[in-house]
């Protein structure tokens, strides 16, 4: 999809922003009828809060730009699966559709609560798989040869 595509890159971008504090580099876009609502990226280091993560950042945004904690006719947009703890958040605020680039083998929802979301959601994977990908991994490789 044209638009998957398009927010995708936003949320690339602020992965970027996350990458040039030092932190994980994932981001997050969030989507209301064409428009972008909510963004965030990872800053657990930053805050030196676990919970920090990229989505919680955008659902946060996004809770108060729109006035309340319900976002069912958002979508999502993050370049890596999220983790359990962040699928509970999202299906909690009723989010209806969730779009990741990159799949995360060891920490993603998908294996571990695949329950997680809303019955109503929808998710969609793999939209510039590669470059999530590609930056989560260069990133790790990086942190590893120091």
């Amino acid at each position: 999809m044209e638009n998957d595509t398009r927010y995708m890159t936003m949320a690339l971008a602020e992965a970027q922003k996350a990458l040039a504090m030092g932190e994980v580099p994932i981001g997050c876009v969030i989507v209301a009828d064409g428009q972008v609502v909510g963004r965030g990226h990872n800053l657990t280091e930053t805050l030196q809060d676990v919970t920090a993560h990229a989505e919680m950042q955008a659902i946060t945004a996004a809770t108060n730009t729109l006035g309340g904690k319900y976002l069912s006719q958002c979508t999502l947009y993050v370049t890596v699966e999220p983790c359990v703890m962040c699928a509970g958040a999202i299906g909690w605020s009723q989010i209806r559709r969730i779009v990741y680039g990159a799949a995360d083998e060891k920490r993603g929802f998908m294996a571990y609560a695949p329950k997680a979301l809303h019955p109503k959601c929808t998710i969609s994977s793999g939209v510039l798989e590669e470059e999530c990908r590609q930056l989560i991994q260069s990133f790790f490789a990086k942190k590893r040869s120091l």
